[in-house]
Formats: C-alpha cells, structure tokens, sequence
C-alpha cells in the first residue's frame, strides 16, 4: 500500500513510524511531516489546511490510504473530500468530528445519551455566562466551544479568575471564533483518564488507556498545555474500569452519534474523570492524542495498519490488537516559554545519540532540517518540540530510560517536566 499521513507533529511521526514497518505498506508520505518524519516517510510541502493541494497529491501519486492526524483538517472536512474523490481515509466526517470541534454539541450529545459527564450550561454573550458563575460559584471550568489547539480550557479556582477567562475568550478573542462560545461547567474531582478505541461506527476496538499531564510544570502545576508528557499503560484502568467505560460512556456516545445523523469512523479519544461516581466524561477527540499516540505506537505489537484500514472500510468486528507486556513513557521537550510566547530556530544537538539508547525513541513535533555555517542542522520551530518516549518493563524503568535519552539532547533552549509518570510510580512504589 501507499500511505499518506496527514500532519506534522509527534503524532504523526508516532503514526508514520508505525505505518512504515508494516509488511502492508510499500511507501509513506507526510504532508507536511517535520525532521524527524522524514527519516520514515516522504515529506511533501502541504501544509494541513490545503484541503485541495493534499486531494491533487493522492491522486498524482495514487495513494492507496489516508490517514488524517489533527482535529483541525477533520473538523474541516478533509475525510469527506477524500471519499467524494474516491480516495480511501482514516478519521470521522465532518459531522462526526463535531464531537472535538464543538464542545456545545458534545455536551448536548451526552445530555441527551444519558452519558456521565459535568454539569454544564452554554453562553455566547458574556454578561450571561458571568452572571452563571456567580450563582455556581467557583472552582469552575470555562472552555472555549471551538478548537483551541488544547489551549480553550481554564479551570478557574476562584469567580474573578473566571470571569477573567471569559472576558479572554469573548472579548479579548484570545482563541479567535473558537471562543464566541462558552461550555461553562462543573469542576470535577478526581483522577483523569485519556481512553481511546477504534470504531467504524458499530464495533468498538479497544486501545487501552493513557494518562497525559496537561499542566506545564512539575506537580501539575502552571498553565495547561496541549500536553507535556504521557505513559502507558495507566494503572487505573482495570477490568471492571474498562467495562464499565465501554458500557456506560463509548457505546452510548456511539449510538447517540448514529442517531444524530452522524456516525463515528476512527478513533474516539475519550477524556474522562474517575470521580468517587465513577468515570465521567471531560472531552471528546476525533484523533490520537498527541502526546498519547507516541506511548500507544511503542506499546503495540501488532500491525497498526491492518486495523485502521478495517476501520474505514467496516470491518473493525474481524480485527484484534496484541501489545507488549511493558509500559511506554514519553517526555515533551518544549521551547522555554511555551505555552506563552517562544523563540523559533535554536538548534538542537545529540538527537543521534538520543535515539541510539536501547529502548528509546525520538518522535519530533516542532521541527525543521536546515543548513547552518554550511551544516545540517535540526532546528526549533514550535512550542512542543520533542517527544522522548522509552519502553520498559515498569513506568518507573522507562521513565528512568526516556530521561537517560533527555540529558542526551543538546538543547539549552528547551525544558520539560521532571515527573512524568509521578502518579503511576508512587503506585509502584506503594506495591513494593
């Protein structure tokens, strides 16, 4: 098969990465890719938004299967394009990725589904949503309708940080038309979950749990990012979890979505909260998880491409998934500053000999191959700019491995977070 991916970040390179080892699959091409990418796949200058460009180049290169990575060309209508072209693709329509794209819609989903989730109300004039507040009180959370780039969300300890964060959203248009509408909602208390399976709208192909660490600083503290760091898989997750997820959230969440209209094909990445009630939704996704997807590909020992393709051609009942008995951590280096304002085009060193630790893996996210005093240099172009992801047989052992291949790097201009995993080990450390 010939496989174009749709991206440029660590999830995507996580994907190409899968993708380019599997006997099935004779040639990879990402569109833009980064780095990193290009040592597993063909990088082509099409940046995600030109829904167009990327038709034209699956046509001319008679690509066999795409697989979409990032909300924004899903919520675009990407997938749609594709088939009305009579192109193959991985990833929910238009319709179905409304579920990440409007956070209003997905929360009348699950009203309506009697799916567990916080309480909620929504709000496109500011005075409204101000005045909800002061009747609720806080803690509270503000979210932005919209695509935010995981960025839309302010969970606000006291009213005035509240009503700073919809003044934010809807006066200062800090996140754009993302943010001309408000889910405002319940705190909730409890353990989060990152929970992802694959469906092509009636069967469910369960892909485990992951926990992320949102907050950019060590202790999970400090503004939340689009992700600094995950691990698989996670221990709260046992067998009576999952059942009760699949039973009471996935499937409802499903069966809602054919009814509207609107079903989903992909994969569902569902953000939840294990509250003292059990597991209650945060999120939908209409994607991998980035940085998820990286621990997930490192985890899996089976064939990716086999199931996303079942996946979009309905045959997700035939389909079975094998994982390794280990555990998968993955670091984000990110650009000091981020998630605020951060310098582009620091070069990065020792990604070679970062990779050559046994066990680790170097997935990039923001960057770019450039010549530099007449050498090849890799260079910062983002926010989050590597993933350094290692597998072991504990969370502990691969954490310890994945910051081994950290110090590695060369990079004076980038940080991360120190603790990734923290949860998981002092579970470890409490069984020991």
């Amino acid at each position: 098969m010939r496989v174009l991916v749709v991206g440029g970040g660590g999830r995507e390179h996580a994907l190409c990465w899968a993708i380019a080892a599997s006997p099935v699959c004779d040639k990879v091409y990402c569109a833009p890719g980064n780095a990193g990418i290009a040592a597993v796949a063909e990088c082509v200058n099409i940046t995600t938004e030109n829904i167009d460009g990327i038709i034209a180049f699956a046509r001319d290169n008679k690509i066999d299967f795409v697989v979409v990575g990032p909300e924004a060309p899903l919520v675009a209508g990407l997938v749609d394009k594709l088939t009305d072209a009579g192109l193959k693709a991985f990833g929910p329509t238009a319709a179905a990725a409304r579920i990440e794209g409007s956070k209003g819609f997905m929360k009348d989903l699950l009203a309506k589904n009697n799916v567990p989730t916080a309480w909620y109300k929504r709000f496109t004039d500011a005075a409204g949503a101000k005045k909800f507040v002061r009747e609720k009180g806080a803690p509270i959370v503000v979210k932005a309708d919209g695509l935010a780039a995981g960025k839309g969300v302010t969970v606000c300890a006291t009213v005035a940080q509240a009503e700073a964060a919809i003044d934010a959203a809807m006066t200062a248009k800090e996140f754009g038309a993302a943010g001309s509408e408000l889910v405002i909602e319940e705190c909730m208390v409890g353990e989060e979950l990152s929970y992802f399976v694959l469906t092509d709208g009636f069967a469910v192909l369960p892909l485990g749990g992951a926990q992320d660490h949102k907050a950019v600083g060590d202790g999970d503290t400090g503004p939340n990012t689009g992700g600094m760091g995950a691990y698989a898989p996670a221990p709260i997750l046992d067998a009576a979890l999952e059942e009760k997820i699949l039973r009471d959230i996935v499937k409802p969440t499903l069966r809602g979505m054919a009814a509207a209209g609107a079903p989903f094909k992909g994969v569902l990445y569902a953000g939840l909260m294990i509250t003292k009630d059990g597991p209650k939704v945060i999120e939908y996704n209409a994607r991998f998880g980035d940085p998820e997807c990286q621990v997930l590909m490192m985890r899996l020992k089976s064939d990716i491409l086999p199931a996303l393709v079942a996946t979009a051609d309905g045959e997700l009942a035939h389909m079975d998934l094998r994982w390794k008995d280990e555990a998968a951590v993955v670091v984000v280096m990110a650009a000091k500053g981020y998630p605020g304002a951060y310098q582009k085009g620091s070069v990065i060193g020792g990604l070679t000999d970062a990779a050559a630790i046994e066990g680790a893996q170097v997935f990039h996210a923001g960057t770019k191959a450039e010549m530099k005093d007449g050498k090849p240099v890799i260079t910062a172009q983002g926010g989050r700019v590597l993933g350094v992801a290692a597998s072991a047989k504990t969370v502990s052992a691969a954490q310890a491995l994945a910051y081994k291949a950290v110090d590695t790097i060369a990079w004076p201009e980038g940080f991360c977070r120190r603790d990734i995993g923290w949860r998981a080990i002092a579970r470890e450390k409490n069984k020991a």
